[in-house]
């Protein structure tokens, strides 16, 4: 179970001023096709494209805890060399600067979702420094953790590249009990009652 207070403080750190995000990367897909990829630091950004980004990142953690979103544990025969995580952990290893690696998700992802005619795939890194919290809940003075993760998520666009509310995202490794849990993934669904298995499969392990 996902605890909501973890997503909360996750969330914090998602403002423009105070963002956890680094880098953001993505590509935006048309009848199965790839229509245009980037990969930018986030600092790089405008102050209306950080808000807009930041936006379509923060729906992840910030879904209905445990009905939107949802805890998994990746199989044990799934991490391994070819596996989905072992991708997401390259891609969270190396700040999303391997485009090779964002590539390959781009295609996979695109080759085994068939929902939108028309969507984005957004990916972001961040770091977020877990300060220490007292027995009697205040924060204090250190830190008990560096978090690296990142969070994916599948959008539609319009018009002018326009990226709307994502319906299907993820936040990798999951953030349990304020730390980092390698061997889980958090998975947002924007409809509860019809979540996307193929997806969902396909995160927890693509070469099904």
């Amino acid at each position: 179970m996902i605890n909501r207070d973890d997503m909360l403080e996750l969330t914090r750190r998602m403002t423009p001023k105070r963002t956890c995000f680094s880098r953001v990367a993505g590509c935006y897909v048309e009848d199965g096709y790839i229509d245009g990829t980037f990969n930018i630091h986030f600092g790089k950004l405008k102050e209306s494209e950080k808000k807009t980004n930041l936006e379509i990142a923060k729906t992840i953690p910030f879904a209905d805890t445990n009905k939107q979103l949802k805890e998994y544990e990746f199989p044990k025969d799934a991490r391994r060399k070819d596996s989905m995580w072992a991708l997401l952990t390259g891609l969270k290893e190396t700040g999303l600067k391997d485009d090779a690696l964002l590539t390959i998700l781009y295609e996979v992802i695109t080759e085994k979702y068939k929902g939108l005619s028309e969507y984005a795939i957004m990916v972001f890194f961040g770091t977020y420094d877990i300060p220490v919290k007292g027995t009697d809940g205040q924060w204090n003075e250190g830190s008990e953790e560096v978090y690296d993760f990142i969070i994916g998520a599948i959008a539609p666009y319009s018009g002018d590249y326009e990226v709307g509310k994502p319906e299907f995202g993820f936040l990798f490794p999951a953030f349990s009990d304020r730390s980092s849990d390698r061997e889980k993934i958090d998975i947002y669904n924007i409809n509860p009652g019809n979540e996307n298995e193929k997806l969902i499969k396909l995160v927890l392990n693509y070469e099904d």
